[in-house]
């Protein structure tokens, strides 16, 4: 992620020390000088996010990293930065809480992520990763999506993606849209109208209102153009595995298993948690008999797969809180149980 970062333009990088996230800030500490940026460790993480506000302000490609107490404290500069329309990279390690908790790997800060953890009406671009590759190649595509939408972008890893260690391939850093001029960053007003970056619009009537009207087009215009989801053996699938991140890795092992006892199982793997890929689970829904949620939390992720499938199938769940992670040999068990009884004998009917 840090390399991506990098190689993407990234030229700025505040943060804070946190576990599971060191390694970000570390390999950004020498790596982002030697490339020609700037890399500062903030005095704490409402330092660091204010510290991105001004850069992306300034023009800079900005980037900061955190793990999920951290990203709390950052939660009020988010909304600052989503209400000014400035472009970002945001990182949540996340680790198992709440509170301190623990640092190990979880997916308990779901909510916060996507449905806005600071105030106000706004929304990130949401991304979940699974595979080092991934990581890495999303992390490229997110400065595209925040430099275009004008939108922070926040990728949703967890401490085993960050601890994980695999093949990769460093590929080159190529634009993946036409990006628009940045007409809005202050360089200073000489020769040239002045520009203002604010949040502040007092009069609701022709101010914020119309602030606001103007995001909830952005945003559904990103719903409509923004969507990236694994669907892997879905086709002819009875029961849906419905998982996203590490879990759906570890699912995806657990459909593999299933298919070799000659199971009906399949995995939606949503890889955009916002906007959410609801389009794989509405077509799933109309053919499957049921869904199971695997998640690294007491549930969360769940309440969007129902949305999602309209409610139209039984939803079953599947997780835990405070650092737990699934086993593909426990998904197959549950998967197993929810299979119609294929031994009991048929009902007999009585002319």
């Amino acid at each position: 992620m840090a390399e991506a970062a990098v190689r993407a333009g990234c030229t700025f990088f505040a943060g804070y020390p946190i576990t599971p996230q060191n390694e970000v800030p570390e390999y950004l500490s020498w790596r982002l000088p030697q490339a020609g940026g700037v890399f500062v460790q903030a005095e704490s993480e409402v330092a660091a996010i204010n510290m991105i506000f001004g850069s992306s302000a300034a023009g800079a490609r900005s980037m900061t990293s955190s793990s999920s107490p951290g990203v709390s404290l950052k939660q009020e500069g988010i909304s600052y930065i989503a209400g000014a329309e400035l472009p970002c990279v945001i990182a949540n390690v996340q680790r198992g809480g709440p509170g301190l908790g623990n640092i190990r790997a979880s997916q308990g800060d779901y909510f916060q992520a996507v449905k806005g953890g600071g105030h106000g009406d706004y929304k990130l671009i949401v991304l979940g990763p699974a595979y080092v590759q991934e990581l890495y190649d999303l992390t490229m595509r997110a400065f595209d999506w925040a430099d275009y939408y004008r939108n922070p972008v926040m990728i949703l890893s967890d401490g085993i993606l960050g601890q994980i260690a695999e093949p990769l391939e460093l590929t080159p850093y190529t634009p993946i849209v036409k990006l628009p001029p940045k007409d809005y960053i202050l360089t200073g007003c000489a020769g040239r109208t002045p520009r203002v970056v604010k949040t502040l619009f007092l009069n609701p009537a022709d101010g914020l209102v119309h602030h606001n009207d103007h995001l909830q087009e952005k945003y559904r215009r990103i719903e409509h153009e923004l969507s990236l989801c694994e669907e892997y053996e879905t086709a002819d699938a009875d029961i849906i595995i419905a998982a996203y991140g590490m879990s759906g890795r570890i699912a995806k092992g657990a459909v593999r298993k299933a298919r070799r006892k000659g199971l009906k199982v399949g995995l939606i793997r949503p890889i955009t948690l916002w906007p959410f890929p609801k389009e794989p689970f509405v077509r799933a829904a109309r053919t499957a008999s049921k869904m199971l949620v695997v998640e690294m939390s007491c549930g969360q992720f769940i309440e969007d797969v129902k949305l999602a499938s309209e409610c139209a199938v039984p939803v079953e769940f599947f997780g835990k809180g405070g650092g737990w992670y699934p086993m593909d040999t426990d998904i197959l068990e549950i998967v197993e149980s929810m299979q119609p009884c294929r031994s009991a004998p048929c009902a007999t009917r009585k002319d």
